[in-house]
């Protein structure tokens, strides 16, 4: 069973210069959020520390999949996941996360837990609707003839009409007030 220590990285006695490390992820990870989307997985996360005086690049790069359920039949599929996305950590007075992917902390800061930055890119990537692989092509076919159209034309008109909307005898009576403003 992984805990949350396992992804830990110690940046304290770091030189400065580039780190690599590795993260594997499968289902006891996903166990350790309290969450219900991600059923599990199996992944693994390429970092790239790179380390100077007053900044950490991290640099995440997450291959594998992810066990879901689809919304529509609630059967379980794997969905793929390729994520790359870099984090910047300064140094300053305070642990803050300044922007999303600018975050602060102290220089006494011994060590850095990774496993939720994991998670959240990983979270961030699932589509919103997530369907079978087998529902896909039929959901795609589906957006295509579900778009709307706006028309300012009636129920009745025949496209075949060039009215323009200028028809008098369509125009609603309580609109011929307006007219008389003029």
């Amino acid at each position: 069973m992984k805990k949350l220590r396992d992804y830990e990285i110690g940046i304290a006695k770091l030189s400065n210069r580039k780190h690599d490390y590795e993260f594997e992820m499968d289902d006891s990870f996903f166990a350790l959020f309290e969450q219900e989307i991600i059923l599990g997985g199996k992944l693994l996360a390429k970092v790239t520390l790179d380390k100077t005086e007053s900044l950490l690049t991290l640099h995440f790069d997450i291959k594998g999949h992810v066990r879901l359920t689809c919304d529509r039949s609630l059967e379980e599929f794997d969905q793929p996941v390729d994520i790359e996305e870099t984090l910047l950590i300064k140094f300053g007075e305070e642990n803050a996360e300044l922007d999303e992917d600018l975050w602060q902390i102290t220089p006494e800061t011994q060590t850095l837990n990774v496993a939720q930055h994991l998670y959240d890119y990983i979270g961030l990537s699932l589509p919103m609707k997530k369907l079978h692989p087998r529902f896909v092509e039929e959901q795609d076919e589906d957006d295509e003839r579900d778009i709307l159209i706006y028309s300012s034309r009636q129920a009745g008109d025949s496209e075949g009409d060039d009215n323009d909307g200028n028809d008098d005898d369509d125009v609603d009576p309580r609109w011929d007030a307006l007219k008389n403003l003029n």
